[in-house]
């Protein structure tokens, strides 16, 4: 039915080629592209010995389009599915555009020089693409992904209007490691370093890193963890396309010990951005630190544990006030036994590939930019109970 192209070997490409795998009445060729080889031929490897599946890999660098535009004119897929860095989303969004190609990715584009989570890049991709009679689907992950999908349901089918959203975002597993991070270590630290921003009533507002704490009772059995007020870029289109929307906030749970290391490593500038001279060399402290702590894909099979993310939404139905909770548990062993990864990876690889099966079967379409609360919510939640991610709604 459809032929695909994933660039991207980290853990969520992974996840993204493993599933895509398991759907071969949808996904009827599926190719796999990274800087490392070696890293697509393990993941190749893998799928082949669990679905019995050929993905053809490549050597691709995704921040050259003319490399990428040769591999897409050469492989002539359906779809680009951008499980690569957010750096390389304009790179990528610019070689889809060149040869007429449709385009999802799961995280905003960053400018690599700045620690920026904003759509506005993309978004101004909306003409282009619209007169290419091209889709680009952004941020078809779990956080932004299904969070987004999760209020565009709430809209549909419990409120007339939404005036109050809190995305929560819990990792109560466990690695063992003294630190690590559970998806690249420098998209991570970035992420949690910057400062804290939330949408209230038509503006937002800045708070200081970490600053804002909260306890939150998750359910089934996960119960109290802190959270702690960062921003994350769903916010800013949910902002836009939630009607009536006056308060939006996320908030995700640290340990004690993560943010003790977190902290001793920001006050000795190892999580710094900056360039530094090293040995005649320019280098960016947060990419040697990179360099030297755990892999994140190595953590699949040590990590124990569930995750929990879900929406808190407060609004209004036929005049009465109610409020709702929508969300998903994962199993780190489950996903790890299932594809080899860890929940977080698998949380965010799945909705990549429900988001890439809702554009070859027609499910969602349109020409232009898109994010994912715009679309029809029903088949996805369908699709996330059908492939390993069910969800669960509880009136609060």
């Amino acid at each position: 039915m459809s032929k695909v192209l994933i660039i991207g070997a980290g853990g969520v490409g992974s996840v993204g080629v493993h599933k895509c795998a398991q759907l071969p009445e949808v996904f009827t060729e599926i190719h796999l592209a990274s800087r490392t080889k070696e890293k697509c031929d393990a993941i190749a490897a893998s799928v082949k010995e669990r679905t019995g599946v050929d993905v053809p890999t490549y050597k691709i660098d995704a921040d050259n389009v003319r490399e990428t535009v040769e591999l897409l004119n050469r492989i002539k897929p359906d779809l680009l599915v951008n499980l690569a860095l957010p750096y390389q989303d304009l790179s990528l969004m610019d070689a889809c555009l060149e040869v007429g190609v449709n385009y999802l990715d799961t995280a905003n584009y960053e400018p690599p020089e700045e620690a920026k989570f904003e759509y506005k890049w993309q978004w101004a991709y909306q003409d282009k693409f619209k007169e290419a009679g091209l889709m680009a689907l952004l941020g078809s992950g779990f956080d932004p992904g299904v969070t987004n999908v999760f209020a565009a349901h709430a809209m549909k089918h419990h409120f007339d209007e939404i005036h109050e959203l809190d995305i929560i975002d819990c990792n109560a597993g466990d690695h063992g490691q003294a630190f690590a991070t559970n998806f690249n270590p420098e998209i991570n630290i970035r992420e949690i370093t910057q400062r804290g921003r939330y949408w209230e009533r038509g503006e937002w507002v800045e708070t200081d890193p970490l600053s804002w704490s909260m306890d939150y009772s998750f359910p089934e059995g996960i119960g109290k963890k802190k959270c702690y007020l960062m921003y994350h870029e769903e916010l800013e289109s949910l902002a836009i396309n939630i009607k009536g929307l006056k308060r939006a906030r996320f908030w995700m749970t640290f340990s004690e010990q993560y943010l003790t290391h977190l902290k001793v490593l920001e006050n000795i500038g190892m999580t710094s951005i900056e360039p530094i001279d090293y040995n005649g060399q320019k280098i960016q402290p947060l990419q040697f630190l990179k360099a030297v702590l755990p892999e994140p894909g190595s953590l699949g099979p040590l990590t124990k544990g569930r995750t929990c993310i879900g929406n808190v939404m407060k609004g209004l139905k036929d005049g009465k006030e109610k409020k709702l909770y929508v969300y998903n548990i994962c199993s780190h062993e489950d996903a790890y036994k299932e594809v080899g990864s860890q929940a977080i990876s698998y949380t965010t690889g799945v909705p990549a590939m429900i988001g890439a099966m809702m554009m070859v079967t027609g499910k969602w379409s349109g020409k232009g930019v898109f994010n994912m609360e715009q679309f029809d919510p029903d088949p996805f939640m369908d699709a996330l109970n059908a492939h390993g991610l069910p969800w669960n709604e509880m009136v609060l």
